[in-house]
């Protein structure tokens, strides 16, 4: 844990008792600061009373004394309207804040203030996250990985020389940390998402600028630029004097980290001064893969890892569980865990790394379907619909692809097993890659994943 001593014998308001909740009361508690923590939800401030965590309904608070209002990041602050306790601080003239506003703050107080790297994107941001933390430890360096990808920020371990911090930042923590100050910040890429939370597009984009806007001096930001919103932030950060390292997987680049066939390039005034090649690392398979491959080789260079020990890295990575994960080969079928593909856009990313598909799909369906990913399908041999979509995904891919509708993950696996080992194809992939939420019959992405990893090591 990392106390939070800058409140300390201070009165702080929290709101939001989840995991980071909990996790940010403790911290704060362990520096000193006096809070008082809410949920709307009973549950939770029954589970914080019995972890010895003070609470109390934040609408009888005398918030004249209050210092700031710690805000959970999944607790509207803006839109679609601002949540009660927000509009009850503001009004009283307190600072609204997170737990990643909280860690910069001690970070500033360190007396060697460690390494930071954030990073945020609306696509590959927990990839890129954990590939960057395993570079760090390949280069012998403590990378503790955290934020809105794995433990919450003020749970990891206290500063101590040698340690780097590697943080995925959602929109919503980015809005609550209005002094963030990264060491290395990385933008990956934007398109439109939690616009429900931002209220349009240009909001959003702002917010996730600020990540790379604001990178502490000396420091460096880290841009995809392969759509125009992430291109024009880029432009600003250059013409504004910035250190700017671009990343594209769809065009060379002058100076830039850049994707040539299956090859990381490093290029600096014209002249590709260093190459990696990603064929034959399965974890980074697809041009997003590489996308993430090369923030995170940029970042890594930026924290003073030598090229070849980050090659090394990328070499020995794992992959996440859940995200394009190569569960087992059976005979010549491989089999891929991409529950985390919860709509058309993140399934697409799967789609477009393998051949000859026996695709699994189906869920909860997120607007506009399947009907994003047509130009696809000559890729998949046949489909397996699960789940409450499995009707509409059966109309929309109509008589362009062979399927058949499973109705459950059980049924549909040992389908998709049976025909594509009867296929006769040298490298049939049965994929799991949903482009549904998991909702109508499982909890949550990673156990509808676990079900799936758990199904394919059952079969002979």
């Amino acid at each position: 844990m990392i106390p939070v001593t800058t409140f300390k014998d201070r009165r702080v308001a929290l709101f939001g008792l989840g995991g980071s909740g909990l996790a940010t009361a403790r911290a704060l508690m362990a520096g000193g600061a006096d809070i008082i923590a809410w949920d709307d939800n009973i549950e939770a401030v029954e589970k914080a009373d019995d972890a010895d965590i003070p609470t109390g309904d934040l609408r009888s608070l005398e918030w004249g004394a209050v210092d700031a209002l710690v805000l959970a990041p999944g607790v509207p602050l803006t839109h679609p309207v601002p949540h009660w306790s927000v509009r009850m601080a503001k009004s009283a003239g307190v600072e609204v804040i997170g737990d990643i506003e909280l860690f910069c703050r001690e970070r500033r107080l360190a007396t060697r203030r460690p390494p930071m790297a954030a990073i945020t994107g609306t696509n590959g941001k927990s990839t890129t996250t954990a590939l960057l933390a395993h570079l760090m430890k390949v280069g012998g360096r403590d990378a503790q990985i955290g934020g809105n990808f794995g433990p919450a920020i003020l749970g990891l371990e206290p500063f101590k020389q040698g340690q780097v911090y590697v943080i995925e930042c959602s929109s919503y923590q980015i809005d609550l940390a209005p002094s963030l100050d990264p060491s290395v910040g990385v933008l990956l890429n934007l398109s439109p998402d939690h616009l429900d939370r931002h209220g349009d597009m240009e909001h959003y984009a702002a917010v996730k600028e600020r990540l790379v806007a604001q990178v502490e001096v000396g420091g460096t930001a880290v841009v995809g630029v392969d759509d125009p919103w992430c291109r024009a932030i880029a432009e600003r950060l250059i013409a504004a004097g910035g250190n700017v390292v671009r990343v594209s997987v769809r065009e060379a680049l002058h100076d830039g980290i850049w994707l040539d066939g299956e090859t990381l390039v490093v290029s600096e005034e014209g002249e590709r001064i260093y190459e990696l090649p990603l064929a034959g690392i399965g974890s980074l398979r697809g041009a997003h893969n590489a996308q993430n491959a090369a923030a995170a080789f940029a970042s890594a260079r930026a924290l003073g890892l030598a090229p070849e020990i980050i090659a090394a890295g990328m070499r020995s990575f794992p992959g996440l569980a859940h995200r394009m994960e190569q569960v087992r080969t059976i005979r010549n079928v491989l089999f891929v865990n991409d529950s985390k593909a919860t709509n058309a856009d993140a399934a697409e990313r799967a789609l477009t790394s393998f051949d000859d598909i026996f695709w699994i799909a189906g869920g909860k369906p997120k607007e506009g379907g399947i009907t994003p990913l047509k130009p696809w399908f000559p890729r998949i041999r046949k489909a397996y619909l699960i789940g409450v979509a499995a009707e509409d995904f059966a109309a929309t891919l109509g008589g362009e692809v062979p399927h058949e509708i499973s109705g459950t993950l059980e049924v549909a696996v040992a389908a998709a097993a049976r025909d594509a080992a009867a296929s006769g194809l040298a490298h049939p992939v049965v994929l799991l890659s949903p482009a549904c939420a998991s909702f109508d019959q499982f909890r949550n992405f990673e156990v509808r994943g676990d079900a799936f990893r758990t199904l394919v090591n059952a079969l002979r």
